[in-house]
């Protein structure tokens, strides 16, 4: 049985794009994994942060 070059799930890490732009100290980031075959592009989701207290626009880094 051959083995596969590239696996279809990655582990990506979603970093706050608003909190970095207001320098307010500290990193929301959280870690998830998604599909490289079906989303090829990078990663947008509204996560919460916890300091700010608001759900946010957390982007794929790397």
């Amino acid at each position: 049985m051959a083995k596969k070059n590239k696996e279809a799930r990655v582990q990506v890490i979603l970093e706050c794009t608003e909190q970095k732009a207001s320098g307010v100290p500290g990193m929301s980031r959280y870690i998830t994994t998604k599909n490289r075959k079906n989303t090829p592009d990078r990663l947008e989701l509204m996560k919460y942060n916890p300091y700010l207290k608001k759900y946010t626009l957390h982007k794929e880094i790397k």
